[in-house]
């Protein structure tokens, strides 16, 4: 598996590397053979022509849409990304343990720091919707935290590499914009009330190891809630969450100044 990653890893970033210089100057692109890329517009406006009505619109976040069309929830946080004061220190994004961190312990998010969390999403679902909710906002640095709803297959079966490349696809689209990266790690779950037949203790436990390698390989910044809140067995640890999965007060109390520690060491000059 780690060979596999690792692979990709590679080509990732090569590809990547390579269309940022070819981007940015049509002279390097003319002597490597290539056409140009041109530079992504910060914004789209398009004049629809009087020929009767169209799927595409100013406004889509109809509530039809957000009934039955947003596979990745893009209209969940629309609104509010338009009205984030800046400058912006951090955007954490991810699942349930992100979004509910915000009401559970509110603190972590003073001092120009955003939730971005969405319940139940998987890394493919949190992918989507980076752009808009993390590049947009022009953040200092972004929390990435997901891998919970992968291994529990909220959105169907996947593998490993392909929770790899979503991964790396949001540290790609950080990085190619500016954005310092905290990699958080999945945290501890010897079981899933939704999905009781299931025993993912294992599979996040290897989750977390490439995650750490990752940040390791890419110089970005770990942090390591796993360490801090599993039981040897790779369950949460009593009294860190009612449910053995979502953290409680006390469990968000013992990740906060891992988290703070993480954006901190981000911030570093590299």
């Amino acid at each position: 598996m780690r060979r596999a990653i690792a692979n990709l890893a590679g080509a990732g970033a090569g590809a990547l590397a390579l269309a940022l210089m070819l981007s940015a100057s049509p002279a390097l692109a003319a002597q490597a053979g290539q056409p140009a890329v041109p530079a992504p517009a910060p914004s789209v406006t398009v004049a629809v022509a009087p020929i009767g009505p169209t799927a595409m619109v100013t406004e889509p976040c109809t509530p039809s849409r957000v009934g039955g069309y947003d596979w990745g929830n893009l209209c969940r946080y629309q609104k509010a990304d338009r009205q984030v004061p800046q400058p912006l220190r951090a955007v954490f994004i991810g699942d349930s343990i992100t979004e509910w961190w915000l009401t559970t312990a509110p603190a972590m998010f003073a001092g120009g720091i955003v939730d971005r969390g969405i319940a139940g999403q998987t890394s493919p679902q949190i992918l989507l919707r980076f752009y808009q909710d993390v590049v947009r906002l022009r953040p200092r640095v972004v929390h990435i935290m997901c891998g919970t709803n992968d291994v529990a297959g909220n959105t169907g079966p996947t593998s490993p590499d392909e929770y790899a490349a979503n991964v790396l696809a949001m540290v790609d689209l950080a990085k190619a914009n500016g954005i310092a990266v905290v990699l958080g790690s999945v945290l501890p779950a010897g079981g899933f009330n939704w999905r009781s037949e299931m025993k993912p203790a294992a599979q996040i436990a290897a989750l977390n190891a490439w995650l750490k390698d990752l940040a390791r390989a890419r110089g970005l910044a770990y942090a390591d809630y796993y360490s801090a809140m599993a039981t040897p067995e790779g369950a949460m640890k009593p009294g860190l969450s009612s449910d053995g999965v979502h953290p409680n007060a006390a469990g968000y109390a013992v990740m906060e100044p891992i988290a703070r520690a993480a954006l901190a060491e981000a911030e570093k000059p590299r």
